[in-house]
């Protein structure tokens, strides 16, 4: 029996809403809104809006992963991830103050270009996808973020940055919000 296709037309939409989304962000924005604190988080609104971004960079590197790890027997996914999950502590240093940096390199004035590259590479991706593909995964480190599975699809891995970037733009104070 033959594994049902993915719709490859929602990932890519919801790959494009989130860029334009984000576009729309930067142009709202005050002065000083950049500086200032977002809710529930650490990070300042620009550090928040590079991690929001972040979660697109680093899409592409798991999609690498999954393809290499989704080959390998099940135990030594299952062994990957729980020597992830171990690495939590210093996982979430580098994952803070990485986006406190980084905000510095792609800030307001280079984040929209950034994000524009990178939609565009996945959803090159995307299209060139084969469809039994779309099925294989492998497990992931379910303490570094909310919204990883023990076990991931190509298309799951897809469809991760818009929960990701969802979550972290309820977190934003930017004026243009309110």
């Amino acid at each position: 029996m033959r594994e049902p296709r993915t719709d490859r037309s929602v990932l890519a939409a919801d790959l494009e809403r989130a860029r334009a989304d984000l576009h729309a962000l930067l142009g709202m924005a005050d002065e000083d809104d950049w500086g200032k604190a977002s809710a529930g988080t650490r990070w300042n609104n620009e550090q928040l809006l590079f991690h929001m971004l972040f979660g697109y960079m680093v899409v592409r590197r798991l999609l690498v992963v999954s393809r290499v790890m989704g080959r390998l027997p099940d135990g030594v996914g299952r062994g990957f991830a729980a020597i992830l999950n171990a690495a939590t502590a210093p996982f979430d240093v580098i994952n803070y103050y990485g986006s406190c940096w980084a905000a510095r390199v792609y800030n307001r004035h280079r984040m929209g270009a950034k994000l524009d590259r990178v939609i565009g590479s996945l959803q090159h991706s995307l299209a060139h996808e084969r469809d039994t593909e779309f099925q294989r995964g492998m497990h992931y480190p379910t303490r570094w973020d909310p919204y990883f599975a023990d076990y991931m699809t190509l298309a799951d891995i897809y469809a991760y940055p818009g929960r990701h970037y969802d979550h972290h733009r309820r977190q934003l104070t930017l004026t243009g919000m309110r």
